[in-house]
């Protein structure tokens, strides 16, 4: 599949809705942190994946553009976490979105695990649930 930027910021927001919105709801409590871990932070993470997305995929779709095949290997996108990780919680500490302090700890677990699960639902269930989607160029709808 040579996926499109329309594609994949559908997938990316479809993903986040199904996938990382419960997650998040059911690993917070788990998290480890002195004060205890808050929904706000780790919806906000999550909100700012969506929002700042948008902007990595255009990144993303432009960077692609120079391969011979427009896409990427699967390994890379489980990789492109780590900045994307980073680039949220630098904004989340910085005061993007007012959610207070963060613990770093409880943030890496939370987004690392999240991202691991959208990766691996794009990468297995995404392609047998909608088998359309492939073809599409990652297009949901």
């Amino acid at each position: 599949m040579t996926p499109t930027y329309l594609g994949r910021v559908q997938t990316r927001l479809f993903l986040l809705l199904v996938v990382a919105v419960p997650w998040t709801a059911l690993i917070v409590p788990l998290l480890p942190g002195p004060t205890g871990p808050t929904y706000r932070v780790a919806y906000a993470a999550v909100f700012c994946v969506g929002l700042f997305g948008i902007a990595w995929e255009a990144l993303y779709h432009g960077l692609q553009q120079f391969r011979w095949d427009k896409d990427w290997p699967i390994l890379l996108g489980l990789l492109v976490g780590i900045n994307e990780g980073i680039a949220v919680y630098l904004a989340l500490d910085a005061g993007f979105l007012a959610v207070g302090p963060i613990n770093t700890t409880a943030f890496v677990i939370h987004f690392a695990t999240v991202w691991t699960l959208l990766w691996l639902t794009a990468n297995g269930p995404m392609r047998v649930v909608f088998i359309r989607w492939r073809f599409r160029g990652g297009r949901l709808v």
